[in-house]
């Protein structure tokens, strides 16, 4: 159909179609789009990089030593780990001990010297604070060693002072508190190697000790009973068998020579008693130091000294409880470590001109 025309006017068409652009709520939400896509896009960013924050600081594993004082906050101990480089970040570390106690953890950290480690991340670390990762100090007593050596090497590891030390070993309350007997605790610190952290008492050091002795003798109290000695006769005899000795096979020897002269009532005659009775021994042992009186002059006293004069090990505990059978009453050394033994004085004398020709006993 064709338009209708009127006469004296235009044709009539349709309504043309009108073009839009969008609307202001589309722009708006288009806008909105990218502002909170940005927004998201920054924070996760923002996240990745403070995550970072909990990561290890360093790579390679290695010892700090961190000092945290008692009392201090979280914050202050996480201003202590930042300086010493052991975490990235106090906020995270923060935040991590946060986390920690909504997820039901203990969030309780140690004071003392702590031994930390740069190459954990800080949950570790927190891990690490929470159980008390402290700094150990060792110190060795090898056997044979006296209760004042043994005091030298506490406060050469910086545990105690020495006098402190020996003050607690001849404490009498102290020392039944630790179920011994004794004048001292000489003979009852027993060797080892032990570690201990700055701050440990000097008292649970001694009890360490002690408590290490008795684990061995429960091992061989028993046997001592049947055999009827008594505990400070086995230490006290070990102990002058591991002064005599260095030598692992020699030791059940020299412990059944001694057995023997007590059995016939001879005395003991060893010079290691009398230097442990002697006051500011110069290492030259003379004549008349054998002749001098004193309760641990083997030479004067019969039987045995009054208590142990060194720490012994178990090999020479066991030693006293198993000697090596035999008729020996006398030994001496060969000058190389070993020892001839003898049934009899006159073999003993000659074996003392062969070996001890220029023996070190002035008067």
């Amino acid at each position: 159909m064709s338009a209708l025309k009127l006469p004296g006017s235009a044709p009539v068409n349709p309504r043309p179609k009108i073009k839009t652009g969008p609307s202001f709520f589309s722009r708006f939400i288009g806008f909105t789009g990218v502002i909170v896509l940005g927004i998201l896009i920054a924070g996760f960013i923002k996240l990745l990089v403070y995550s970072q924050n909990f990561l290890a600081p360093e790579t390679h594993s290695r010892e700090v030593v961190v000092s945290i004082p008692p009392g201090a906050s979280s914050a202050q101990i996480a201003q202590l780990l930042k300086q010493k480089g052991i975490i990235r970040s106090p906020e995270a570390f923060a935040w991590a001990l946060k986390i920690r106690s909504l997820l039901g953890k203990p969030t309780s950290l140690k004071a003392g010297e702590q031994a930390m480690d740069p190459s954990l991340d800080v949950w570790g670390t927190i891990a690490a604070l929470h159980k008390g990762n402290f700094k150990l100090y060792p110190f060795t007593v090898p056997e044979g060693r006296t209760m004042v050596e043994i005091a030298k090497a506490v406060e050469d590891a910086g545990l105690g002072r020495a006098s402190d030390f020996l003050a607690l070993c001849r404490d009498p309350e102290f020392i039944a508190s630790l179920g011994l007997k004794g004048a001292t605790l000489e003979g009852y610190l027993f060797p080892e190697t032990y570690s201990f952290p700055r701050g440990t008492s000097l008292k649970a050091i001694i009890t360490a000790m002690t408590g290490q002795f008795l684990k061995v003798w429960n091992k061989h109290g028993a046997t001592a009973a049947m055999k009827g000695m008594s505990q400070t006769e086995v230490v006290t005899l070990a102990s002058i068998v591991e002064k005599e000795t260095a030598k692992p096979e020699e030791r059940p020897l020299i412990a059944g020579v001694f057995l023997n002269r007590l059995e016939k009532g001879m005395r003991l005659q060893t010079d290691p008693t009398v230097i442990y009775g002697l006051d500011n021994f110069d290492g030259n042992l003379k004549r008349s130091h054998l002749e001098t009186p004193h309760p641990y002059n083997t030479y004067v006293i019969d039987g045995l000294p009054p208590g142990p004069i060194a720490s012994p090990g178990e090999e020479s505990i066991k030693a006293v409880l198993n000697p090596a059978p035999g008729p020996f009453l006398y030994f001496v050394s060969r000058n190389d470590g070993t020892h001839h033994f003898s049934e009899t004085l006159a073999e003993h004398n000659r074996m003392v001109n062969r070996y001890q020709r220029s023996p070190n006993r002035g008067s």
